[in-house]
């Protein structure tokens, strides 16, 4: 066999440099007129940080900086508080209703940042319903808006992604190290922080690091219940779209700040999690047991607990999508007249969210393999190159590289600015990250052996890789494309920026519902978007066979 890792202008070679050309267009194209943007004068030409100077010299806009900041690392904190302790108790003990739990814990994650906070609203906002309970009572709680609201709506939002991640690293646990350490005296909850805690460390950073970012980037909760806390993203989707009629060099100047923080926390997160990385290979996987009599009602409590609250905001909106409503009043009785509604006036919506992402998940599932066949197959300096294009949206807020694309094409030749394919081009992007990964790990478990002897046997490298490896990575491939298709159905941050009212999403439809005050309409529609997660995620388990999903 000739050696892979050198280039050469054959199949592969051509699809290599097709790959760069697109990421270069659609990516790097983009990215750096936004950087032109927010150091060039739009009246003189001429290079000026002045952008960047009213940013830093007014506390308006800096402030913003260090208020999510705040927010971000108390919802990270809590959320590998909970999610890590919740992973272990699924993973070593038998839990009742376990599956169901699953399911429920899926659901919080992928439904949108701000559907929860809008639910919350409902819930211990100053005329919600728990809220109100609790003042006939005679009992006054603190209401919802502010830094603690964004913090709990984020936390069990995102504590999720840490339970998946956690869940996914525990498997790789040799049961032999617990019972190691059991032995000698080390079990409960002491041999979890001191054994299980430290073994799992490089995962809770990459955990860790996602809620981050998502955290972050979310100007959707504190949006609708930041009230006077005001965070960076709030301000830079404010600034761009009042920029309309003046500088938008100064909306440009928060997107291109908001790279440069998002790639310093993930180098910082690169280089702690390389120095703390080794490999796991479980021989013998840790087993559930059933919990000792004494402490069972209490891991069962917790469980149920936990679940319950982060499911709750979509139960309730469920719930008040069947109720009569005048604009934010919930009247006595029930009707379908939000239903009527969303399937009627708001219809165009549901159809954009199915095909947009379906259009986009085509794309994404064929670019995963090839990317991830270049990255695995054929690594050389030009496949480390789409290899690091590739992860470069992971660490872009989505809100920046919506104002990006829609600033690099909105004029001729390239016009594609409120159309439909500039959105699916922007799922694209965004969500690609998690099919290559996950196509790339189950990838580096196929043995090159299997294409050598079907390539010895007469047939040609691409007929080898399609009709022999492909099949045998399905599983990492249908891991990866029903997590991008679930968050893709859930994306705001983009389509908030770059949607007309053709290319309406479930989403910005939800979004501008309750900014409008139609309480009704937008529980419908997010109760339509709660059922289309959920049907993925029953689709994703039947063809995955009943296997749980982790990241």
């Amino acid at each position: 066999m000739k050696n892979n890792n050198k280039f050469r202008m054959d199949v592969w070679g051509f699809i290599t440099l097709a790959t760069i050309a697109l990421y270069l267009l659609f990516l790097i194209y983009p990215m750096a007129y936004l950087i032109k943007q927010s150091v060039i004068d739009s009246e003189t030409e001429a290079i000026t940080m002045a952008n960047f100077a009213k940013f830093v010299s007014k506390s308006y806009y800096f402030d913003t900086l260090f208020n999510s900041f705040k927010v971000s690392i108390a919802a990270t904190l809590l959320s590998l508080a909970i999610g890590t302790p919740l992973a272990y108790l699924f993973s070593v003990f038998k839990i009742k209703g376990k599956s169901l739990l699953n399911i429920l814990i899926i659901v919080a994650s992928m439904s949108a940042p701000f559907i929860g906070a809008y639910s919350w609203i409902l819930l211990l906002g100053r005329s919600g319903v728990v809220t109100k309970f609790f003042k006939g009572m005679g009992i006054i709680i603190p209401p919802i808006y502010g830094f603690t609201g964004i913090v709990l709506v984020m936390t069990l939002q995102l504590f999720p992604l840490v339970f998946l991640y956690a869940k996914g690293a525990l498997k790789n646990i040799d049961n032999s190290l617990i019972e190691a350490s059991e032995n000698l005296g080390c079990s409960g909850i002491r041999c979890f922080f001191k054994v299980v805690v430290p073994l799992i460390t490089p995962t809770l950073l990459a955990a860790g690091l996602l809620v981050f970012m998502r955290s972050f980037a979310d100007f959707g909760t504190p949006m609708l219940i930041g009230e006077g806390y005001r965070t960076f993203p709030v301000v830079l989707y404010t600034e761009f779209i009042n920029e309309v009629s003046g500088n938008d060099g100064f909306a440009a100047a928060i997107a291109v700040i908001a790279i440069v923080v998002t790639t310093v926390v993930f180098l910082a997160q690169k280089y702690v999690s390389n120095k703390k990385s080794f490999s796991l290979n479980a021989l013998h996987p840790m087993e559930e047991k059933k919990a000792p009599k004494g402490i069972s009602w209490i891991l069962h409590l917790f469980s149920y607990l936990i679940v319950g609250i982060a499911v709750l905001p979509q139960c309730y909106v469920i719930y008040t999508s069947f109720k009569k409503t005048e604009g934010k009043v919930f009247t006595s009785g029930y009707s379908l007249k939000s239903y009527v509604t969303a399937f009627g006036k708001l219809g165009k919506s549901i159809q954009n969210t199915i095909i947009i992402p379906v259009l986009a998940l085509i794309v994404i599932v064929i670019l995963a393999v090839v990317i991830a066949y270049l990255v695995v197959r054929r690594r050389n300096t030009l496949t480390n190159a789409v290899d690091i294009l590739s992860m470069i949206p992971y660490i872009v807020p989505g809100t920046v590289l919506g104002i990006a694309l829609l600033n690099g094409f909105n004029k001729k030749p390239l016009l594609i600015s409120g159309t439909m394919l500039i959105m699916v081009i922007a799922l694209i992007i965004r969500r690609l990250p998690y099919t290559i990964r996950s196509s790339v790990a189950i990838l580096q478990q196929i043995p090159m052996s299997i294409e050598e002897a079907a390539i010895s046997l007469g047939a040609s490298k691409m007929k080898a890789f399609f009709r022999i490896t492909v099949p045998m990575m399905s599983a990492g491939i249908l891991s990866g494309a029903i997590l991008s298709w679930v968050t893709m159905i859930s994306e705001l941050s983009t389509a908030i920026i770059l949607y007309t009212g053709k290319t309406k999403t479930l989403t910005v439809a939800v979004y501008t519902e309750v900014v409008r005050g139609n309480y009704g309409t937008a529980a419908a529609l997010s109760t339509i978007l709660t059922a289309l997660t959920v049907i993925s995620l029953l689709v994703f388990n039947r063809f995955n066979r009943g296997k749980d999903l982790s990241l």
